[in-house]
């Protein structure tokens, strides 16, 4: 049997090593149109900043070392150009010589990825303006860097890419701004939830200019004009493109192959396109969302290796099937970590879902050992079926963990309430006996009993507004001193019992403390004594968090880069 694979990095090369640990005897020839094989993209913007500082270390394999550990032949600069279903042939153009010629196959993988999405705007082939796809790019970009000095850089979009490049750039003394349509950063976070990561970016010194929209570039000598569509101008040494990326399937476009979102590859779960004996995986394909069912668009790592595998399985006679992507990723901005998995808050309301969402600001581990921070989880789940959708963590230590768990209990389709009986390690350095995950669990579990009410910052106005409510701060009386929501009175937690005659039994009750904790323990005073009280969703740190990025926001609209 003769497989030829198109691509050879995350899937293309994870699809040949598995099909030869399954057939030793298959011919397996692999077409990179690159200089470069299983290569770590997601390891690009750490190689310009200089954590990674070996060049080498990007290249998972070469094509020696995997022919000789595999007899895979690995053809780089090698270009499929055309596929020929009808007579199971490729076309191919090595880029060295100019030789074209035509390939056989029994199978074909399609893995050519996806290319940075270029948008058709004046000025965008200039040599200043970079895009951050293959090693070649990351090696034209670094050179520049180490050639030209550069001292400020403007990134078009933030998304992974933007954000890890704009930490590393920040990180060799590089003056970095973002520019982005969407008014937050990093998609499949809520806005609420992304105002950590807005917050961190800033106070590391990266300019933000959300909800404007790059129009075209012009050289100004040795600097570049970055044209916005407020007609505001902004200079720098270098751009980069990162606003996303689309997947590259002319090829199969052009041999007939049932297409779907954004001209992506149609397979179902077995990998198989819509032409016998062709499979393709990785960002060119369209796959079906884990959580939603419906079709979706998912570039990460994790699935494009997965799908290799399963191809593998299917082309030596197994049975193997892709059962959809849940979107489950995790990002280091300086010094926050933020993560997340299913879908978020918009994405399922847009999904016609009828959802709600607990969010809590526990310590990492036990409070009583040195060095604990706080982290937000935001959890996201169906009323009334309790189905767990999604989850989103933004903090220091032990996030990456949290989401990991909640990421399976999704897998297993557990309930949202299940996650109070979920038995996680404790150790005082690494967790507390009620893990933030039971937590979650907890306050879940006390919804669908009827125990917590909650409102939520989208019901803020209309409460403010409604003289038919009673607004009531639990914190302490410096906490509240400090700062506080204008209309909530402030009566301590620990003083409220004696104080209940002030406030009237025929208004409902709002309650807001710093984290979320005092205020639940206040409303269940509350409800056992004839209120109808609320507890706030996320606490006055999270409120503080989200109303300070959207008056930065606001103000960035309004006045550009002068704040």
């Amino acid at each position: 049997m003769k497989i030829v694979i198109v691509g050879g990095v995350a899937c293309g090369a994870t699809a040949a090593a598995r099909i030869r640990r399954l057939d030793e005897h298959a011919q397996i020839i692999v077409f990179e149109r690159s200089g470069y094989i299983s290569y770590a993209n997601c390891g690009l913007p750490y190689y310009i900043g200089d954590v990674i500082t070996d060049p080498e270390a990007l290249t998972l394999q070469t094509p020696e070392s995997f022919f000789k550990r595999f007899r895979v032949t690995m053809k780089v600069h090698h270009e499929v150009t055309a596929l020929h279903p009808e007579r199971k042939t490729v076309s191919v153009k090595n880029l060295t010589t100019g030789e074209v010629f035509e390939e056989s196959y029994d199978k074909l993988i399609l893995s050519p990825g996806a290319r940075p999405t270029q948008p058709n705007l004046p000025g965008i082939d200039m040599e200043k303006v970079f895009t951050l796809r293959t090693v070649e790019d990351t090696f034209r970009l670094k050179k520049y860097i180490e050639t030209k000095k550069p001292t400020s850089a403007v990134l078009a979009g933030g998304g992974f890419i933007g954000l890890e490049l704009a930490e590393n750039l920040k990180d060799l003394g590089i003056d970095v701004t973002i520019v982005q349509r969407p008014k937050h950063l990093m998609n499949p976070f809520d806005a609420d939830m992304a105002s950590f990561i807005h917050n961190e970016m800033r106070k590391h010194g990266v300019k933000l200019l959300l909800g404007r929209t790059v129009e075209g570039f012009e050289e100004n000598g040795e600097t570049i004009r970055v044209l916005l569509n407020d007609e505001q101008v902004l200079h720098a040494d270098l751009v980069v493109l990162a606003i996303g990326v689309t997947p590259d399937t002319h090829l199969a476009k052009e041999a007939g192959l049932q297409l779907g979102i954004k001209d992506s590859i149609v397979v179902n779960d077995r990998m198989e396109t819509s032409i016998p004996d062709i499979y393709a995986a990785g960002d060119a394909v369209m796959v079906k969302h884990y959580v939603t069912g419906q079709d979706a668009l998912i570039s990460l790592a994790g699935p494009a290796n997965k799908q290799g595998r399963i191809i593998a399985d299917n082309i030596c006679g197994g049975d193997s099937h892709y059962l959809g992507s849940q979107g489950s990723s995790v990002i280091k901005v300086f010094d926050l970590t933020s993560a997340t998995t299913g879908i978020n808050e918009t994405n399922a309301r847009k999904a016609g879902l009828d959802v709600d969402t607990v969010i809590l600001s526990p310590m990492n581990h036990a409070g009583y050992y040195p060095g604990g921070k706080v982290i937000t989880m935001k959890v996201v789940f169906e009323k009334n079926t309790y189905r767990l959708l999604g989850a989103q963590i933004v903090g220091y230590e032990g996030v990456d963990k949290r989401i990991d768990v909640l990421s399976t209990a999704i897998h297993a389709n557990l309930k949202a309430t299940s996650l109070q009986d979920l038995d996680l390690a404790y150790a005082p350095p690494y967790s507390s006996a009620k893990d933030p995950v039971n937590m979650a669990g907890f306050m879940i579990d006390n919804i669908a009993n009827g125990i917590l009410k909650q409102w939520h910052l989208s019901d803020l106005t209309s409460i403010l507004q409604d003289s038919n409510a009673t607004l009531l701060d639990v914190r302490t009386i410096s906490e509240y001193e400090h700062s506080h929501i204008e209309g909530f009175k402030n009566i301590p937690v620990d003083e409220l019992r004696d104080h209940l005659s002030e406030i009237e039994k025929d208004k409902p009750v709002y309650v807001i403390c710093q984290s979320g904790l005092r205020s639940y323990i206040a409303t269940r005073i509350l409800s056992q004594n004839g209120y109808d009280a609320y507890n706030f969703a996320g606490g006055f740190r999270f409120y503080e968090a989200v109303m300070h990025d959207r008056s930065l926001v606001e103000k960035e609209t309004a006045c550009g880069m002068d704040l």
